[in-house]
């Protein structure tokens, strides 16, 4: 346990759930929810994230998910940590193999995911620090409000919903995309007032704050919304809609391991005039800011690639047991499939371990993965993730198809019958059922198909990442050396 004489500024479960209930505007199912611990769609995720709180002050995970603040000497969550070293780099990924494992990577947006944002923000402090509000009536000073935001977040043990996309529209008219695009409405005193909408807005429900800005969906963005801004889940105006829950909250673990703790409850976002404050706002009207997207998200995109190594690792813990279950570990070409996944798991770590071995300081004095390793990572890794999961799924057979759950076993009528003809090579057939319903929860059940499309439209489809690789990594290097060997120097 953390000594008691050590100060740290940490909340533990029970506090994290207690700061939720705040008044916060949330519909689920088309009904309005008064308190967002009391809904059981929304209850089993809110544990699990509880859970992470209680975890910091354990010996076994405060390492992962704890650091003493350099400035304060206070113990703090490490989901706000400023990586300066390449060490910093691997103490950090801890806590992002931790909220992974945890979650079986069935969280594309855990509570560390949009800390990395501001973070990303923080790297390019001396741009922002130079950009200045297109509105003569705010004028935020952007980097001190960043500053600012990171020391908060980090005192306050704080977790976010990162939303940075707009509602999907008429993409053949532009009007379509511009009727829901967050902007700026007026300006007050003390702040600026936004409407419109984001979509996505994964863990908001099951968070503090909502971390948002705009990308993409309309050709050119207006001043008016180009914004970047974080604030309380509860502000006045904000009308959170959950979408329909894929998980299976109150189910037996043995039934659904994974399903049955719950699921990050992506939700539409509804800014209804909200009042954004002058300290809570980090880019104003400029647009040349808004281009900083990719390199702001670096760390957020370290993340997700390196969430998906391991998750890709549980697929191989997964398939070997699939194969001592069955007892098909001699046959070539089940070892060939499980040769496959394994492939798959040790490609993404390496990408992961070169992207930090490449990192190089940024302008802000902060440590950043090489940005090139890691888009080609996520494009590997999404390319991929299809065949991964089938493979996986054919490695079971029927085992997938023909699932049972505790209460058919025990039930004294058919419950011996499933325990004599069911059984495993060294297993019972309760244990060789189980693997296969967490296999199921993994990679087949309706948990499994959301995250199956998160992960596509999270790192981003195939060609805009091939697009950005066209973009991020230079050739010049690559064209010299051709030119000296063709003589063409």
């Amino acid at each position: 346990m953390l000594k008691q004489q050590v100060e740290h500024k940490l909340k533990t479960g029970a506090e994290f759930k207690a700061s939720l209930d705040d008044g916060r505007q949330l519909w689920v199912n088309g009904e309005k929810c008064e308190k967002v611990t009391d809904q059981p769609a929304l209850a089993a995720g809110i544990d699990l994230l509880a859970s992470m709180f209680d975890d910091q002050f354990t010996d076994e995970f405060s390492e992962a998910t704890t650091y003493r603040d350099p400035h304060s000497g206070a113990i703090v969550s490490r989901a706000w940590q400023v990586p300066q070293t390449q060490q910093d780099l691997q103490d950090r990924r801890k806590m992002i193999e931790y909220t992974s494992l945890k979650t079986g990577g069935t969280f594309g947006r855990p509570p560390d995911l949009a800390p990395a944002i501001a973070v990303g923000l923080r790297a390019y402090l001396p741009t922002f620090k130079q950009k200045k509000s297109t509105f003569d009536g705010c004028q935020p000073d952007f980097a001190e409000n960043i500053e600012r935001y990171l020391e908060y977040g980090r005192d306050n043990n704080l977790t976010a919903s990162e939303s940075l996309a707009g509602p999907q529209t008429d993409r053949s008219s532009p009007k379509a995309g511009e009727a829901s695009l967050l902007r700026v409405k007026r300006i007050e005193k003390g702040g600026i007032r936004v409407s419109g909408a984001k979509t996505v807005g994964s863990i908001a429900a099951q968070a503090n704050e909502i971390f948002f800005t705009n990308l993409g969906g309309i050709q050119e963005t207006p001043p008016e919304a180009c914004i970047w801004g974080s604030i309380p889940v509860n502000s006045e105006g904000i009308k959170l809609i959950s979408r329909e829950m894929v998980s299976q909250p109150g189910s037996d673990p043995f039934d659904h391991p994974i399903a049955h703790k719950g699921e990050e409850a992506d939700q539409f976002i509804i800014f209804d005039n909200v009042f954004v404050p002058t300290d809570r706002i980090f880019n104003l009207g400029d647009p040349t800011a808004m281009q900083y997207y990719g390199p702001v998200c670096v760390f957020a995109h370290w993340h997700v690639l390196t969430r998906l190594a391991v998750k890709a690792e549980l697929f191989v813990g997964a398939g070997q047991m699939v194969l001592d279950v069955l007892g098909t570990g001699r046959i070539p070409a089940v070892q060939a499939m499980l040769g496959e996944l394994i492939e798959y798991a040790q490609t993404l770590r390496a990408f992961i371990y070169a992207a930090e071995a490449k990192a190089t300081l940024t302008e802000g004095g902060v440590m950043a993965p090489d940005v090139g390793m890691l888009t080609t990572g996520r494009l590997y890794s999404i390319a991929h993730y299809p065949h991964i999961i089938h493979t996986l799924q054919e490695m079971c057979g029927q085992g997938l198809v023909m699932r049972f759950g505790k209460a058919a076993f025990d039930n004294p009528d058919i419950g011996h019958h499933l325990r004599d003809l069911l059984v495993g090579h060294g297993a019972s057939a309760m244990e060789k059922e189980q693997l296969m319903n967490f296999i199921w929860d993994m990679t087949t059940g309706a948990l499994a198909g959301r995250v199956a499309l998160f992960e596509n439209v999270n790192s981003s489809p195939a060609p805009r990442l091939r697009a950005r690789l066209f973009d991020e990594v230079k050739r010049d290097k690559f064209v010299e050396q051709v030119k000296k060997l063709a003589g063409l120097a």
